[in-house]
């Protein structure tokens, strides 16, 4: 779509077309008078493009970026490194410009980036198929809960209360409109009670969405929780973060049905919180029930290796009854960006990136839990993002924290009160708050050393 200018004269002609002599005598006939602005707007005088830059420059300035300060903040959004050749792809015009392909067989640069991509979604997760993205790590999820209703015919599904509480409110609104009964199983500590998704996992119910690392940061019991699922014939959907794949089990090997991930961390910078990528993949057995496309690679009348849309099952393509979801476009150019991230650190920078994050986190947990007053909020092994229970409000630490240059951490007492009820340290003394912190490759130890020094001073 591209705006088309027309001329006074032909604007005079089309006004003159519908009976009126002035835009104005068009308004009036339509809009009441009481509602119209009887003024100018009220908006400054035109700034040439170099004024312009100034003073974009100057509302960017007011913004706390990573770029100026410690990053400790996490709940779905991490500060990983994004290396200089992600974005130097990116900007390519043939990447940058490009829509989604409705003529694939002339995209075959796009279709191959996609095709790609894919292939590291599954290698990464262990899956059979991934599909070309979705929009992010909650619609993702959302729309492999649709999947199990639909590969079920159950009105029921389980949610784990471990999930991030964006994702689940996305997923209760997805499943208010298709009627389904959204269940959510309850914490024992700061992971899944197992006793009570045993009792709910009934025949009625077509399966669990699970994350791990969880919302809080800690690993979830797998394996117990994929054989209770399965016991029952429902389906077993695991939300990971993908970076973490490069130090614990593919979702694959221990038995996930659908896996579905937020891709931020794969090269793709926060951007103060978007676009981001929705990750999904899935077995090859429900292939047809994937939203959205899948890109293939096959060979052409003369032999050469070519690339096609193997699946367009989106409503755009085929009948709206027909269609598996109503996601109407993708996160190619983002998808992308983790496509070039994961082949310039290959499988052992992944690894480095998952290790080093893994033991700088356990390191600020140590220096933080033995500050007076601080306490972790669980004994589950944890990954980059761990919970501590403050003596002092959210807002409080938030401030300190922010005369140190440090953003940090998430306060989620609010959406998680069970981890402050009854809580009681070893003083006796009651927690004020409830937050998480995450640690990634890109933090150092002084940064962490200054951290854990802010929060002492806090009172």
């Amino acid at each position: 779509m591209r705006y088309i200018p027309i001329t006074q004269a032909e604007k005079e002609a089309m006004l003159r077309d519908i009976g009126v002599s002035s835009t104005e005598e068009l308004f009036a006939a339509n809009i009441p008078a009481e509602v119209r602005l009887k003024r100018p707007l009220n908006l400054p005088p035109a700034l040439t493009e170099m004024e312009l830059m100034a003073h974009l420059r100057e509302l960017a300035a007011e913004n706390a970026n990573t770029a100026e300060y410690a990053c400790f903040l996490g709940g779905g959004a991490y500060d990983h490194y994004v290396p200089a050749a992600v974005d130097a792809v990116l900007r390519r015009g043939e990447f940058l410009t490009a829509y989604t392909p409705y003529q694939p067989e002339i995209s075959q640069g796009v279709l191959q980036a996609i095709y790609e991509y894919q292939s590291l979604m599954c290698e990464l997760t262990g899956m059979d198929l991934s599909n070309a993205s979705m929009y992010d790590g909650a619609s993702a999820l959302a729309e492999a809960a649709g999947m199990v209703v639909s590969q079920t015919g159950r009105s029921k599904l389980l949610v784990a209360r471990s999930v991030h509480p964006h994702y689940r409110r996305v997923v209760a609104t997805y499943m208010h409109g298709l009627g389904v009964e959204l269940i959510e199983v309850p914490l024992e500590g700061v992971t899944l009670d197992l006793n009570r998704l045993e009792a709910l996992m009934t025949d009625e119910v077509g399966g669990l969405l699970l994350q791990t690392p969880n919302f809080l940061g800690y690993l979830e019991q797998v394996r117990q929780i994929e054989a209770l699922v399965h016991a029952r014939n429902g389906l077993f959907v695991v939300a990971v973060d993908p970076i973490s794949l490069g130090v614990l089990e593919a979702p694959g090997n221990y038995g996930a049905d659908i896996v579905v991930a937020e891709g931020q961390g794969l090269g793709v910078p926060l951007s103060f919180g978007g676009p981001y990528l929705g990750i999904m993949a899935t077995r090859e057995r429900f292939a047809r029930k994937m939203p959205g496309r899948i890109a293939g690679a096959t060979v052409d009348t003369r032999g050469q290796r070519g690339f096609v849309l193997t699946l367009q099952a989106r409503e755009q393509h085929i009948r709206r009854e027909k269609a598996t979801s109503n996601i109407c476009t993708n996160q190619a150019l983002i998808a992308l960006a983790a496509t070039v991230y994961l082949a310039l650190v290959g499988k052992e920078g992944l690894r480095e990136v998952a290790n080093l994050s893994l033991q700088k986190a356990h390191y600020a947990a140590r220096e933080i839990a033995s500050l007076p007053g601080w306490r972790l909020a669980g004994n589950a092994p944890f990954f980059k993002e761990f919970a501590v229970l403050a003596p002092a409000p959210a807002a409080e630490v938030s401030r300190k924290l922010l005369e140190h240059k440090i953003l940090g951490g998430v306060d989620v007492g609010a959406a998680y009160p069970e981890l402050l009820e009854g809580d009681a340290g070893a003083d006796g003394g009651r927690a004020a708050a409830a937050l998480t912190f995450a640690v990634t490759e890109k933090r150092t130890r002084v940064e962490i050393d200054r951290l854990v020094a802010a929060l002492r001073e806090v009172k």
